[in-house]
């Protein structure tokens, strides 16, 4: 029977998805099998598996971390936001279809079954499970039908390590305030406080810890410094999507990513962040666009209302004439955006249809049906800013809702189909787009493309030739693990596990 123990915050956004991550590459380090798990997650940010099953994106990075293959066991229920009301319910890693969150909530515990036997099936191939709760533990008004936080805990007998924000301001109110607003039982099960993101001289706080553990009645096991690492986000609160503009110095290459109102799958850009004077800023004003050498529109979860955002904001046009010298590339949706035109016959969206850009020759039909899989293929022989990238293999994952076709087959055009038939990638001229996610992932390909638009300004990057952007990810994962090794209680950590406090 594997052993568990539980992170939960005090709010959304504490840092709970980086210390499962880092406490999955400590036990892997230490010789254990370990497994990350989420019962329940919200997010636009997803990643298909190698069976074509869907899952949150912070638990594929968890489980890279741990050194394992991403499970939809890892994440049985995935609530991807359609609107500000509404979520796609995805269970067992399958739409099982569109809910208003009133009606979700109502639903949610017959899903019961579903999240332990995902859990069990880790149990089976683990010594150690990490959990993550969601949120936060104290919701007074919804706890009643919880199964993420103290729900989950209490169905798997989990002990908790509760997580405070002290970069947000009032750790030790949101700390104290979330122990107050548990119930006995509740309370019982948190055997230690972890204080994240703190900048400065950490003997500042030891009065205050001394408080808190008086107060609380349950020591602070651990106070993690702010780092900068770079490692996938989880959601839309993520500081990626904040406009980075001047943090980077001595910017070579930079990046305009369009940050649509429905973004998903954002981190698709961060083998780019991970570069030497490269700058990546998401951007939702056009007037943004100047200055930048490449732009990229990404993933959405709903195509058509982001195009109209995209036209009525006025990004469309400052997109069209950025694309007249300069380099454009999008990313499924940001592809579907770029064509002729997009069609909803089945209202998966909001019905209707919608002129794209017109900057590829393609008419995207949306469907109820998702497509979801692992594609493997390499680039034929691409062109212009993208010529360094010709013949280079790469992995990556499709979700989508639809399929693209060609309006007209141009003799310039390079057009990737998959074993189906199916259009994965298009490029004309200045503008390529893919529906393969996650596919400047592959070790130097991200590096590639940007070296070579530096070199078109007679530029050089601060990075090797031979950048491996898989390589990268590995460093920072075994950095996070470090920074936690060395500013936690490990030996507290391990007596929770086995349960000896």
């Amino acid at each position: 029977m594997a052993k568990v123990i539980m992170v939960q915050g005090t709010m959304s956004n504490v840092g709970k998805s980086l210390l499962v991550g880092a406490l999955c590459r400590i036990f892997k380090q230490d010789g254990l099998k370990v497994m990350p798990f989420k019962s329940q997650n919200m997010a636009l940010n997803s990643f298909v598996t190698a069976d074509g099953l869907e899952l949150g994106r912070a638990q594929a990075m968890q489980a890279e971390c741990a050194g394992v293959a991403p499970s939809v066991y890892m994440n049985p229920i995935l609530l991807k936001p359609t609107n500000d009301i509404g979520s796609q319910v995805i269970v067992n890693g399958e739409v099982m279809g569109n809910m208003s969150a009133r009606d979700y909530f109502a639903y949610k515990k017959k899903l019961i079954p579903d999240i332990l036997k995902a859990f069990h099936k880790l149990e089976e191939m683990a010594d150690v499970i990490v959990i993550e709760g969601a949120g936060s533990p104290a919701e007074i008004n919804l706890k009643a039908d919880d199964i993420v936080n103290m729900g989950m805990a209490e169905l798997v007998d989990a002990p908790v390590l509760l997580v405070g924000d002290i970069d947000r301001g009032g750790v030790f109110a949101q700390l104290l305030g979330t122990l107050e607003l548990l119930e006995p039982k509740e309370r019982d099960r948190v055997k230690g406080l972890v204080i994240n993101k703190f900048r400065g001289d950490k003997t500042l706080l030891d009065s205050g810890i001394e408080m808190l553990e008086d107060m609380g009645k349950v020591p602070v096991i651990g106070t993690v410094p702010y780092t900068r690492l770079q490692i996938d986000d989880e959601d839309s609160l993520s500081e990626r999507l904040r406009n980075n503009f001047g943090e980077v110095e001595n910017v070579v290459v930079d990046i305009a990513v369009v940050r649509l109102p429905r973004i998903s799958n954002f981190t698709d850009l961060a083998p780019f962040e991970s570069i030497p004077n490269v700058q990546v800023r998401f951007i939702t004003n056009p007037r943004e666009i100047e200055g930048a050498e490449l732009v990229v529109i990404p993933g959405s979860k709903n195509t058509i209302a982001d195009l109209r955002w995209m036209r009525e904001s006025g990004m469309e046009a400052a997109v069209k004439r950025f694309a007249k010298s300069s380099p454009v590339v999008g990313i499924c949706g940001g592809f579907q955006i770029l064509g002729n035109m997009v069609t909803d016959p089945d209202v998966v969206e909001e019905g209707g249809s919608i002129r794209g850009l017109e900057l590829l020759p393609l008419t995207t039909r949306l469907s109820g049906q998702k497509y979801r899989s692992q594609t493997e293929d390499c680039f034929d022989d691409l062109k212009g800013f993208f010529k360094d990238l010709s013949g280079r293999e790469f992995v990556g994952y499709e979700i989508h809702n639809g399929f693209s076709d060609l309006d007209l087959d141009e003799p310039d055009m390079v057009v990737e189909r998959d074993e189906e038939g199916n259009i994965i990638l298009l490029q004309r001229g200045n503008v390529l787009g893919t529906y393969v996610h996650g596919i400047f992932d592959n070790e130097d390909l991200a590096f590639l493309l940007v070296n070579n638009i530096a070199n078109t300004k007679g530029c050089t990057l601060g990075a090797d030739a031979d950048f491996d952007y898989q390589a990268f990810k590995e460093g920072q994962y075994d950095k996070l693990a470090q920074v936690v090794r060395d500013n936690i209680d490990m030996a507290a950590v391990y007596r929770i596990l086995n349960k000896e406090d």
